[in-house]
């Protein structure tokens, strides 16, 4: 069993899916954003400003920063309706039309006679978005919240801008108890950069695809075809009856994670190769692979389901 990540044709392309700018509370315009991105060598972007009355629900139209060796999916952070702590929901949504509809959230407060997250979220994975559930960590996200969000492609398990803003990046744990529930989601990681802190550059998808394109990137992300880093790579990654095989970039360690507390890692010095026993893990029905280098930086696969 091979990862759709690892098998597709094409080639990787880097993006981050979480970024804002002057359209809501970033402080860089939308073109100065995108500059800043490509500068820094990635492929793609999408500009998920803040879909609030505040800023006059902003879809941001970023076509025009688009080029040979860049491109922009449009999307936007969506908020509707109350979690269980009481706050406002918060939904990433890549791949929205100009004209999606807003909802009546007129701040960031909610408000009553709103329409759910959930719904929301759905209303999104309707017009063709590609939907995440934002910083559980962050949010205060529960399980009963997480788990009602059934439009939800991923979860956002790593979040830089929370890394450096607030050490709440995580989204790991409310991913994997929704995976032993048996929802099939899988992971992303992303900046959620705003550029008044060094939130940028710290996290995000190589997505698998014949074509820096955005409807192409799009349906990529959509079948799982991408993995998340922090900067070391994926090469391949496979399950067979009885081991699981990673190759990679060097790095310092490989980690298989499962079901409940299952999990095997192996330990060394610059490691391209790594092969884990498959055993501990046939109890559960997924598993997923991570691997750090010796500065510490990650990469994660997404779930793989036996």
């Amino acid at each position: 069993m091979i990862p759709t990540a690892f098998t597709a044709a094409g080639q990787f392309y880097r993006g981050n899916l979480h970024t804002h700018s002057t359209l809501s509370d970033g402080v860089l315009d939308p073109s100065e954003v995108c500059r800043r991105y490509k500068a820094e060598g990635y492929d793609f972007i999408s500009l998920t400003d803040h879909f609030i009355g505040t800023f006059g629900y902003p879809v941001a139209d970023t076509r025009g920063f688009r080029d040979d060796a860049f491109t922009t999916i449009l999307g936007a952070e969506l908020h509707s309706g109350m979690m269980k702590n009481g706050e406002l929901w918060h939904i990433l949504a890549v791949g929205l039309p100009l004209d999606f509809a807003p909802s009546h959230s007129p701040s960031f407060s909610p408000e009553p006679g709103q329409e759910t997250g959930p719904e929301i979220a759905q209303r999104a994975r309707d017009v063709g978005a590609f939907v995440t559930v934002a910083h559980p960590q962050w949010s205060g996200l529960t399980l009963e919240d997480a788990m009602s969000v059934t439009a939800a492609h991923a979860v956002e398990t790593y979040n830089h801008g929370c890394a450096i803003g607030c050490d709440r990046p995580d989204g790991f744990h409310t991913m994997e108890l929704m995976l032993s529930a048996g929802r099939r989601v899988n992971l992303i990681a992303t900046d959620d950069a705003h550029f008044s802190e060094p939130d940028h550059f710290g996290g995000w998808v190589m997505v698998k695809s014949q074509a820096n394109e955005p409807d192409m990137l799009l349906a990529a992300l959509k079948s799982g075809a991408y993995y998340s880093t922090q900067g070391p790579e994926l090469h391949h990654v496979e399950v067979t009856d009885t081991e699981i095989i990673v190759e990679c970039s060097a790095v310092a360690s490989v980690i298989v994670q499962g079901h409940g507390a299952a999990a095997r890692v192996q330990h060394g010095d610059s490691i391209t190769t790594a092969r884990i026993p498959l055993e501990r893990f046939r109890k559960g029905e997924w598993l997923r692979v991570s691997v750090i280098d010796a500065d510490a930086k990650r990469a994660w696969s997404n779930p793989i389901w036996l």
